[in-house]
């Protein structure tokens, strides 16, 4: 047996004793197989020693490999060229990996409209009044997409006609037994292989609940022997055990646990390798087992094992022509599977209805699988919120094909809590600091209803609830009845000096008729009727003399859209809102007016450089006044920057902005951090405060950004003209 690595023996030597054990008489070479272990992120050191193998010229007949072993494996098997898998190895980090939302612009609207009440923490399950977590840190969606352009052999494939044959390992959590997989969707199967517990959400496989192989058999020899291996190469990472410092936590012990468990099943691997097999061992000293955002790093660690034991690759090496045949096959095109689809399937669910699931899918009966527009499909179905994840499998029954779709609805779902903070203040008056509580419960009837619940205490207090009923499948049509009460101060200034402040009260029921938008957006029509109550708390009397409470109703109208990657640090796309609220006597209001306003941004990235334009118009129709209690707020941080917030009122306005901000450092799993600068230009007219400025005023801003656990955190200086400054730090969307 030939070993490198750790100091140990380079194994038997001479070319007669290896002649010998190779059967040099044989007339056909021996059957080579590699089996390539988990190792986390120091697995990318196997694509340095496949780099050796090809050098040497020693082919390749099939690969066994668990976890990280079981992704590389399955690119070499599919035709992924070394140069290729560098290629995306160096793409690939920590936040691509193990980031758990699909693309923003796919996660449906009511998902969207979550950014802006700022939740954090993980989404608690309540179900039969008891509470429930998601079984781990990220679901693995992202990660099957990623493992996706790995491999060149994507959906339902039998792994024995593969270029290369292969096989994967994974553990049945349920029976504890080690799973090999021969077929199946190679991205589902290298997901399931290497679903650390606690760390990745187990996969669902048929009636297996599968995680990560390496507990069960993390260097699996022995399935390269029943791949009829002649000769075993055998790369093993090793799983190096924590020190003592790093037990005095949960996390820490069951690592450790893992750990354990991992070498002891590598080393019975080892003892059953014979003289003729070769054993390579990475030297990846403290490389850490979760270090994704370095895998290049370990690439030439590979190398370097790889040539140790070069004496014993040479005598498995064949002629230069006979290689590049063999090669010349392994590389050719995977051809698609063109056959059509007969029939599309959702397995059984306990909640969902299928038929609505089915309204996601572009991916039609009657023609080929389109593999890039099933994948999309897959991540819109995801963005529902509704699934923990959603795999797929090609079933081949009697006179049909069948596309089976294997969405695994939430186990801690169908009702879900959830919390959010924000904290605003310019250092010059009061701080506001809210606390917010989500809770939902999802599909109450089968075309999909929701019922929303929102409170929020703080500055603002208020409490909302919403019914949202579709009347078609998939929600093209649908109704919401809400009722919803607040009470919030709102401040009148003279430039940055307090005149007064209101608090303004109102309740209001409405109910809307609207359309969703697929993922892009939705549009509203609806009627409201309810009160409003202003009264002054602070200032002169002279400024409560048109406050009252009064009776409200009116038409209603609003078209949202949102196609931004990220409603924090946005790189790409846009978005837009434009609103109408029609007061009418007879509704029940006791003013008439009408208000309306509509605003949009977009945003465009060079690299780490970001610009964002934007811009806000708003007013009144027709003669009828707006009244006191409904006057456009303006002013604050990128909302006219150097005025303190809600420092402008009036009945009309006008503004524009352009951002520019670059990427400083990039974070795990988090947005990054973020330096900013904004121009701006406004005007609020029809101001009942005397003096306030009427023509345009010209503002900008300095800031820091950065993605925090509790949301995105900002600290800026703002200066507008007339000698308006203020500082500012926001925890949460500032707009």
């Amino acid at each position: 047996m030939a070993i490198a690595g750790k100091g140990r023996s380079a194994g038997i030597a001479g070319a007669a004793l290896l002649a010998l054990a190779l059967g040099a008489a044989a007339v056909e070479r021996p059957r080579i197989c590699v089996v390539l272990s988990g190792g986390g992120a120091r697995g990318a050191a196997h694509i340095g020693v496949l780099k050796v193998l090809e050098e040497y010229r020693v082919p390749v007949d099939c690969i066994a490999g668990t976890s990280m072993g079981a992704l590389v494996g399955a690119a070499y098997a599919t035709g992924t060229t070394i140069p290729e898998m560098e290629k995306v190895v160096a793409a690939i980090s920590t936040e691509l990996l193990f980031r758990d939302k699909p693309p923003r612009r796919e996660l449906s609207v009511r998902r969207k409209e979550e950014d802006q009440l700022n939740l954090v923490g993980p989404e608690i399950g309540i179900r039969n009044g008891e509470a429930f977590l998601q079984k781990g840190v990220v679901s693995g969606v992202q990660l099957e997409t990623v493992l996706r352009q790995l491999s060149k052999a994507r959906g339902y494939r039998r792994f024995d006609e593969l270029p290369i044959p292969f096989r994967a390992v994974a553990t049945d959590l349920v029976t504890g037994r080690a799973v090999v997989f021969g077929d199946g969707d190679l991205a589902s199967v290298m997901r399931a292989s290497m679903s650390v517990p606690g760390v990745i959400a187990p996969t669902e496989i048929g009636d297996m609940l599968l995680v990560d192989g390496g507990l069960t058999n993390n260097l699996p020899v022995d399935i390269a022997r029943e791949m009829r291996a002649d000769v075993v190469i055998a790369v093993n990472l090793g799983t190096p055990l924590l020190p003592r410092k790093q037990l005095g936590s949960v996390v820490g012990v069951t690592g450790q646990v893992i750990f354990i468990l991992t070498e002891q099943n590598v080393r019975a691997s080892i003892a059953t390798l014979t003289p003729k097999d070769v054993l390579i061992e990475p030297e990846l000293g403290d490389f850490s087992f979760g270090d994704f955002d370095h895998l290049p790093q370990t690439i030439p660690i590979g190398e370097a094992a790889a040539r140790k034991v070069v004496g014993f690759l040479t005598r498995l090496s064949v002629p230069a022509a006979e290689y590049a045949a063999l090669r010349a096959r392994q590389l050719a095109a995977i051809p698609a599977d063109r056959r059509p689809i007969d029939e599309i399937r959702f397995e059984a669910m306990q909640t969902v209805n299928s038929a609505v699931a089915a309204t996601y899918l572009s991916t039609k009966a009657g023609a080929p699988i389109d593999q890039d527009l099933l994948d999309r499909d897959i991540r819109r179905l995801y963005g529902t919120g509704d699934y923990e994840h959603i795999g797929y499998r090609i079933v081949d029954e009697p006179g049909k094909r069948v596309l089976v779709i294997e969405a695994v609805e939430k186990s801690w779902g169908p009702n879900y809590l959830r919390f959010g903070v924000g904290l605003a203040t310019d250092f010059q008056s009061d701080a506001n600091f809210n606390v917010r509580a989500s809770y939902r419960r999802t599909w109450l009837n089968s075309l999909g209803a929701e019922w929303r619940n929102e409170v929020q205490l703080g500055r603002t207090n208020s409490l909302l609830s919403e019914l949202y009923q579709p009347l078609t499948l998939g929600g093209l049509i649908f109704i919401a009845p809400r009722v919803e009460l607040a009470r919030q101060p709102t401040d009148v200034y003279d430039g940055n000096r307090r005149l007064a402040r209101i608090d303004v009260t109102y309740g209001r029921a409405s109910f809307d008729v609207g359309s969703q938008l697929a993922s892009v957006g939705e549009a509203r029509v609806g009627l409201a009727r309810g009160f409003g109550d202003a009264k002054l708390s602070i200032g002169s009397a002279d400024f409560g003399q048109d406050l009252r409470r009064v009776r409200q109703g009116a038409y209603t109208a609003r078209l949202f859209v949102d196609q931004l990657d990220s409603a924090s640090f946005p790189r790409t796309g846009y978005d837009g809102e434009a609103q109408l609220f029609a007061s009418r006597p007879g509704l029940g209001a006791q003013d008439k007016y009408t208000k309306w306003f509509a605003g949009a941004d977009a945003a465009h990235s060079f690299g780490d450089h970001t610009f964002v334009a934007g811009g806000l118009v708003g007013g009144r129709h027709g003669s009828d006044p707006l009244p006191t209690y409904d006057l456009f707020s303006w002013g604050g941080f990128l909302r006219g920057s150097g005025y303190r917030a809600g420092g402008l009122i009036g009945d009309h306005i006008q503004f524009g902005r352009l951002l520019y901000y670059q990427k400083l450092a990039r974070q795990t799993l988090l947005e990054g951090v973020y330096a900013g600068v904004s121009v701006e230009a406004g005007k609020v007219g029809g101001s009942p405060v005397p003096g306030s400025p009427t023509g345009w005023i010209k503002s900008g801003s300095i800031y820091f950004g950065i993605d925090t656990l509790l949301g995105p955190l900002y600290l800026g200086y703002g200066q507008a003209s007339g000698s308006q400054r203020s500082f500012y730090f926001y925890l949460g969307r500032p707009y």
